[in-house]
């Protein structure tokens, strides 16, 4: 391989991206980023603040004041450790709303670029390959039909306890992959570059042996899909 190596992970949610990258993350050695985890880490202290959405200018110092890090694997907000806080259908929804505002995306994409800058990672997203990292070395994106994206993202819901019905999960998720889509300010796409994997019949195992064979190869296929 190069001896820096950025990876650009997009796809909709339940495609399987953030557990894939995290995977190639460690066999390649290097660190992942979740930048989705980001988002709604800003949802959720947007809500701790009752800051909507419309709220431009307190948005804008919350922004100011907002530090957001990864520590073995936590997703560190502030200084606490929120991760179990922001992995629910309300956050997906939220996260999905404030990603769409110029302001968070300009804090958090410039926050991203820098780490691209620095060292090799490991990053997954929605806009990851088009915008963030349109230079990145490797682009993936993994997408899977809508129910088994649901049926995914309930099962993980439901092994933390978090007992929500399967419809709403996947109404919920169908509407997201609406908003991502058509927002006018980076939405969710295939980067003309990337390499599509339609995950919806593939074990996590298959998914990410997949790209680190493409990885390792030295890339065998921009654009194709699988």
């Amino acid at each position: 391989m190069q001896d820096k190596v950025r990876v650009a992970v997009d796809g909709p949610g339940g495609a399987g991206k953030s557990t894939a990258a995290k995977i190639i993350a460690k066999k390649l050695g290097v660190d992942y980023v979740d930048t989705g985890a980001m988002y709604r880490a800003v949802a959720y202290k947007m809500k701790e603040n009752n800051i909507a959405v419309s709220d431009e200018s307190l948005l804008i110092k919350m922004l100011s004041e907002t530090d957001i890090d990864f520590s073995e694997g936590d997703v560190v907000l502030d200084g606490r450790i929120v991760s179990e806080h922001i992995r629910t259908p309300e956050m997906s929804k939220l996260a999905s709303d404030c990603s769409a505002l110029f302001a968070v995306r300009e804090k958090l994409v410039a926050l991203q670029r820098e780490m691209g800058r620095k060292k090799s990672i490991v990053m997954d997203g929605r806009d990851i390959g088009t915008n963030v990292l349109p230079d990145a070395e490797f682009k993936f994106f993994l997408t899977a039909k809508a129910d088994e994206r649901a049926r995914r993202r309930h099962r993980e819901l439901a092994e933390k306890g978090i007992e929500t019905p399967f419809e709403e999960v996947l109404k919920e998720m169908v509407e997201r992959d609406a908003n991502d889509a058509t927002r006018k300010l980076n939405p969710l796409k295939k980067a003309d570059d990337a390499i599509e994997v339609d995950t919806t019949d593939m074990t996590i195992e298959e998914v990410s042996e997949y790209l680190i064979s493409v990885i390792k190869g030295g890339g065998d296929g921009n654009g194709k899909t699988i």
